[in-house]
């Protein structure tokens, strides 16, 4: 009976095989794959007919996404230069504070833009003029960076002390409330900014020159030699010192309470000491760096602009600092530390 049935079995599937019923269904499968496939090209090539000035912007934003802007720095090739610790920003200055012995040295006298570096000059300005530190300002559509287009969390209206402007500005490089600190001088921007140039040439900073206060123009240009200068200072001053390596800070807007963060993590590193530090920013300078700090006994002032990435101008710092370290055990100053490079 089973071998019946069995028998039975392969010749009804035999006979469904002869009948075309299996290569019947796979040519359907097939004619939907191919159906399916043609409406796909159909609708992808719908999709694709634009019109060419669509498509010519389009190919223009694809492009600026895959290339980035180069830096004026890299531009001038001055990227290429070499130097012994391998260091990834372009220009970079390492000066003894109080002999002015110069322990590395690339590039020094290239004028770049400075990016936010900027704001240590507009923090002088500010606190020399010994303006009421407590009088509230407001921020207006004047504050909006219609440069770069960059976001702050400082909407139109708020309103905050000159400190606390301040405050902003030197540790999280807020741009609005920089801004907002050179609108409301006595006399205006133009009068802020006249300012700044004027302490520039009053520090013998000859190649340095400023058009607003928050570093988002590419026309705010020194060197490192004139920055290392500022720098210099800038650290002078115990509100400069205080403001700059804050390691973070909350402001009461209205009803929310916003957190702010230092934009250089060096200051919460127990590897050093900084007296006074910024951060910047921006395409045309890269990412950039100014600290004062204490290194194996001594007091430091370094520069470094054009850096590859905010992690190389901190791993540039780092370089740096381990490299005077490995050259002054036990914290002695002096050996021969001078490190100078062509092209500065």
């Amino acid at each position: 009976m089973t071998q019946h049935l069995k028998h039975f079995v392969h010749v009804v599937a035999a006979a469904l095989i002869l009948a075309g019923f299996v290569p019947a269904t796979a040519s359907a499968a097939t004619k939907s794959n191919v159906v399916a496939k043609k409406k796909q090209v159909a609708s992808k090539s719908k999709r694709t007919t634009r019109s060419p000035s669509v498509v010519k912007r389009r190919a223009v934003a694809e492009s600026a996404a895959v290339a980035p802007r180069l830096s004026y720095a890299h531009l001038a090739g001055l990227h290429a230069t070499e130097d012994e610790l391998d260091l990834k920003s372009s220009v970079a200055l390492v000066i003894d504070q109080e002999t002015s012995e110069v322990l590395l040295s690339k590039n020094q006298n290239a004028v770049l833009p400075i990016a936010s570096l900027t704001k240590l000059m507009t923090g002088l300005i500010i606190s020399e003029a010994r303006l009421p530190m407590d009088e509230v300002i407001t921020i207006t559509q004047d504050d909006v960076d219609t440069e770069k287009w960059s976001g702050s969390r400082l909407r139109v209206g708020t309103t905050l002390t000159r400190a606390e402007a301040l405050h902003l500005a030197l540790m999280s490089s807020e741009n609005r409330a920089a801004n907002a600190l050179g609108r409301t001088y006595p006399g205006g921007m133009a009068a802020f900014v006249q300012l700044m140039n004027g302490k520039a040439r009053e520090l013998g900073m000859l190649t340095s020159t400023f058009v607003e206060p928050t570093g988002l123009s590419s026309r705010n240009q020194s060197s490192a030699k004139d920055l290392a200068v500022l720098v210099k200072a800038a650290s002078a001053d115990s509100l400069l010192r205080e403001y700059s390596t804050s390691t973070g800070y909350q402001v009461a807007v209205g009803k929310r309470t916003l957190q702010y963060q230092n934009t250089n993590r060096l200051v919460k590193s127990p590897d050093w000491e900084i007296g006074l530090q910024k951060t910047g920013y921006i395409s045309e300078a890269g990412q950039c760096l100014v600290m004062q700090a204490q290194v194996a006994g001594r007091k430091l002032i370094m520069v470094f602009l054009d850096s590859a990435g905010k992690l190389s101008r901190i791993a540039d710092a780092e370089r740096v600092r381990r490299w005077v370290e490995a050259r002054n055990p036990g914290g002695e100053s002096g050996g021969g530390l001078i490190h100078t490079r062509a092209g500065s």
